[in-house]
């Protein structure tokens, strides 16, 4: 039994809590990974998750940046499916992967392990090494980096770029108004690091033959857009007519929408979108409406009392928003602004949330991310534009839930929604159907772009499987 022990301790190397390992099935021939013995299961950076049958076996092809902080290099892979299984990641959300089989080479050894595919892109190392494919391998100097050896990033990135792949994309148009803006400039760049064709479209300077037979969307003084695969609609809330005109229009001609218009319609109507909550049950503070001034005094009532907020159903980004400390101001406020003829809410106020909110992005039916707002000194509203704070959250499971019950209700496939922690639990106060990505990538190092991006291509590619006899 001891010479056993010494042979097996000799076979195994010692490795420090990240290494270089190769691939070379996936034809990954240098990958940084982050070694865990706390995690059971390994893990590999994967987007573009398309599984297939060949030869009555189930493949998966997936596409991979293989290189920390660096999305441009993208490799192809494609790996031969062993299982699927719900795993349940540090930030307590489960989610259902692929699990493949492949050699891995560590130092002058190789060995199979099975490894799920998830998107990584917020955990910094592409790979994640657990505990199940060490077994009797390896001993882990948790002191330690690098014992097999370092590699120079620049070196590894010459060989990335001779096997980058040509890639068949799809025709995608980001409806907006404004280029430079910094969420407009992610999704191109996105679109364009997974082989797309970005086009970026004027909102203004659309217009359109609306006909039985041949319905087009024109641009610039007669340039026909065709062949569009999918549209991205980042419609500013003043120009939201015509841009939900325009983007209905593209769907007409068998486009595929990101959030279509009757939703970012609904979402962008406050008191419609409330309503819309109310009857899915969605919690939310406690919301008054009214046209006469003679019901001023119950409305005010109603929601429990001065403080309270006084909204316009126009009001955007935090603006058109005001904080009543005391029933005579709310009384004044509200009548001031019915006597000039403008629709308003009066909701209670959550002085327990002390100035702070959640904002959680939601994409495709799951939170992928989520922020703390903190209001600037003095100032009621957090949102970021009124010099509000950013800062890492987690939330809670229910929270999880009644943000995307809450997109549901809107019918949105993408869409920030803004909720208050109160004595009562949890409460939906707003969904932005354009939400901004500046802030939320920023902070929780997601790439939230290319999340928007993957949607689409599910969605275009279910759609074109629907159709394909």
């Amino acid at each position: 039994m001891t010479i056993d022990k010494e042979s097996n301790m000799k076979n195994k190397i010692i490795i420090g809590k990240e290494e270089w390992c190769a691939l070379p099935e996936l034809d990954l021939p240098a990958i940084k990974a982050r070694i865990d013995s706390g995690a059971k299961t390994s893990s590999l950076h994967a987007f573009n998750i398309h599984p297939f049958e060949e030869n009555g076996q189930k493949y998966v092809h997936f596409d991979i940046h293989p290189i920390q902080d660096n999305r441009k290099i993208i490799q192809s892979c494609r790996g031969l499916v062993v299982d699927q299984r719900n795993v349940k990641s540090s930030s307590g959300e489960k989610e259902k992967r692929h699990v493949i089989k492949t050699p891995i080479t560590l130092g002058n050894q190789t060995w199979e392990v099975e490894v799920t595919l998830t998107n990584r892109d917020s955990m910094g190392y592409r790979m994640l090494i657990g505990r199940e494919a060490m077994k009797e391998r390896v001993l882990i100097d948790p002191e330690a980096s690098l014992c097999l050896g370092a590699l120079k990033v620049s070196d590894v990135q010459k060989h990335y770029k001779k096997v980058q792949p040509k890639k068949e994309g799809l025709k995608i148009v980001l409806l907006a108004s404004n280029r430079e803006l910094y969420s407009n400039k992610r999704l191109i760049e996105a679109g364009e690091e997974r082989g797309h064709e970005m086009r970026f479209v004027n909102i203004s300077q659309c217009y359109m033959n609306i006909s039985a037979s041949e319905p087009a969307v024109y641009y610039r003084g007669g340039e026909l857009l065709e062949g569009i695969d999918a549209v991205i609609p980042r419609i500013k809330p003043s120009v939201t007519f015509y841009g939900c005109s325009v983007a209905r229009q593209f769907q007409s001609t068998g486009a595929y929408c990101l959030n279509d218009s009757v939703s970012i319609s609904r979402s962008r109507d406050k008191l419609r979108s409330l309503q819309l909550l109310s009857n899915k049950k969605v919690p939310m503070p406690t919301t008054g409406f009214a046209n006469s001034p003679v019901d001023t005094l119950d409305i005010i009532k109603m929601v429990g009392g001065a403080p309270l907020i006084i909204k316009l159903l126009e009001g955007t980004q935090g603006r058109g928003v005001v904080l009543a400390e005391t029933e005579k101001a709310a009384e004044s406020v509200i009548n001031a602004f019915k006597s000039l003829h403008a629709n308003i809410l009066v909701q209670e106020f959550i002085k327990e949330a002390q100035g702070k909110d959640i904002r959680c992005f939601v994409i495709d039916n799951k939170v992928v991310g989520s922020i703390q707002r903190e209001a600037a000194a003095g100032e009621f509203r957090a949102n970021l534009h009124l010099g509000g704070r950013a800062s890492t959250v987690k939330i809670t499971a229910e929270e999880r839930k009644i943000a995307i019950r809450a997109a549901k209700a809107m019918g949105l496939k993408v869409a920030g929604v803004d909720i208050i922690r109160s004595k009562d639990g949890p409460k939906v106060l707003e969904i932005n159907s354009s939400p901004g990505l500046e802030g939320i990538e920023d902070i929780t190092g997601k790439d939230i772009a290319g999340l928007m991006i993957e949607c689409i291509e599910r969605q275009v590619r279910a759609a074109r499987q629907k159709t394909t006899p």
